[in-house]
């Protein structure tokens, strides 16, 4: 019964798969697998490897890489070739050990056929301009943002996009004047693959090709925006409803090729696929955090199911879907944009209220506050009703203090404590503000999640932007209150 069901279950699926002993020897495959190569039954198949069939011009690179699957090691979206009826077709492939009493006795693997559906052509580097400053002026908020800034400033130095930082401000400021539009998440199956085996030269080619690519896919209808070290951001001011989004995706999978084709790079040929999920405002939802959670949320389905491919947002199919983040890229990616930005940001106040907008998103948090040289906690960025909470310091021995459980305060800081419960806070982060031994005062980081563990790139994200904001602060002749 086990045995039957599981064979209806893999047939089912449209991917080729397929499992091996330890000497890498067929032991089974699925019906995909055997209508791909025109096999009537499995048995042609069983006890013989990839060798035995004769199914690649070079055999070496196939056997190392499933020696190492053997070793312990899982492959994911592989590219390769194999020779099926006379005919050399692209492949994918992903493969993974097997266990049988905690040691391995073979792999499993499945394999996608692109090869229809990439495009193959000479990659180069790019010299052109992706986005002049007169096609930037067309939306107000860049028509603005560029009288403060050079537009060298606003871009994204390899790319040749937008900013993470100006583009989804961009989007806020959308949703502030009420403009629909839709964010389109594009995460590279296999950046981190080309990186590690063809340099990061080509995966930087690859990067700026497929930002290229989008950048005149998407022609006037938005902007696209570097979002992450494999990511981009699509805002799209046109493609609004389900089916508009679907409509441009199926575009730029299908004849358009953008998301999935295969270049050609020096001497070396590399698959490019990419994963794609979308959301929009204010079909989905009607504010900036909510919609940003929503992609994500919709972002982490597409990566548990089949990569290269889309997913629209629906509150039936992915309402309940746990939140996890994005994955987020160095503090250098995060902090870049964000620099320039607070170079050009007049009084410290308003470099507060910067900083704090990035932090809101970046720690998931519920509220931000800053308290005084006085010991006076006000919320940013209104500075509305105070606490006094003039007990801080005495929790703070090191430049950052997470805090999982804020009970942990009651104790040592009970002002403290109290002015943060009454703002909801179930956990926090806390950062002395300051240069060298002088202390401007404390930014305090709300979130309503319990037992918050706060991690590295978030302790150094916000270590890094209240120390700069300070010495900025300085550098310019703020006035400190």
């Amino acid at each position: 019964m086990k045995e039957s069901l599981f064979n209806e279950i893999i047939n089912i699926s449209r991917e080729c798969i397929f499992w091996k002993d330890k000497d890498r020897r067929f032991m089974g495959a699925n019906q995909a697998f055997l209508d791909f190569y025109g096999f009537e039954s499995v048995d042609e198949i069983l006890g013989r490897n990839d060798e035995d069939m004769g199914w690649h011009s070079d055999p070496v690179p196939y056997m190392a890489d499933e020696l190492k699957v053997l070793s312990g090691q899982s492959t994911y979206k592989v590219p390769g070739k194999c020779i099926v009826r006379g005919e050399e077709r692209n492949i994918v492939a992903t493969k993974r050990p097997l266990y049988s009493g905690g040691k391995i006795v073979g792999l499993i693997g499945c394999f996608t056929d692109v090869t229809n559906a990439m495009r193959k052509r000479q990659l180069t580097p790019r010299d052109e301009e992706l986005y002049s400053a007169d096609r930037l002026r067309r939306y107000e908020y860049f028509d603005g943002i560029l009288e403060k800034f050079k537009k060298d400033e606003i871009m994204d130095g390899l790319t040749g996009t937008v900013s993470r930082v100006f583009t989804l401000e961009f989007a806020r400021n959308l949703i502030e004047h009420e403009t629909a539009f839709s964010f389109i998440l594009i995460d590279i199956d296999n950046l981190e693959y080309i990186n590690d085996t063809y340099g990061y030269r080509i995966g930087d080619l690859v990067l700026m090709d497929m930002a290229a690519s989008l950048v005149n896919a998407l022609g006037d209808r938005g902007i696209v925006g570097r979002f992450g070290d494999d990511e981009l951001l699509i805002v799209n001011t046109h493609d609004i409803t389900y089916d508009e989004r679907k409509a441009f995706l199926e575009e730029l999978y299908g004849q358009d090729g953008t998301l999935c084709r295969e270049v050609r790079v020096d001497q070396f040929e590399v698959a490019i696929t990419a994963t794609a999920s979308s959301t929009s405002y204010p079909i989905d939802t009607a504010g900036f955090d909510d919609l940003l959670m929503l992609l994500e949320r919709t972002a982490e389905t597409g990566k548990k199911e089949e990569r290269g491919r889309y997913v629209i947002y629906s509150t039936r199919e992915h309402g309940e879907v746990p939140v996890n983040r994005i994955k987020r890229h160095d503090l250098y990616s995060v902090s870049q944009g964000t620099v320039r930005l607070l170079e050009r940001t007049k009084g410290f106040e308003n470099k507060l209220n910067t900083i704090a907008s990035l932090l809101m998103d970046e720690l998931r948090l519920t509220e931000t506050c800053f308290v005084d040289s006085k010991g006076v906690m006000r919320s940013l960025p209104d500075r509305g009703a105070s606490s006094d909470v003039f007990d801080i310091p005495y929790i703070m021995n090191n430049e950052i203090f997470p805090c999982g459980n804020i009970d942990a305060l009651k104790s040592v800081s009970p002002m403290l404590h109290k002015a943060l419960a009454r703002r909801g806070a179930a956990s926090a982060i806390i950062a002395r503000v300051g240069a060298d031994k002088e202390v401007d005062g404390y930014f305090v980081g709300i979130s309503d999640e319990e037992k918050r563990v706060f991690n590295d790139y978030e302790t150094g994200l916000l270590y890094f932007l209240t120390r700069f904001i300070a010495v900025r602060a300085r550098l310019d002749n703020d006035e400190i209150s």
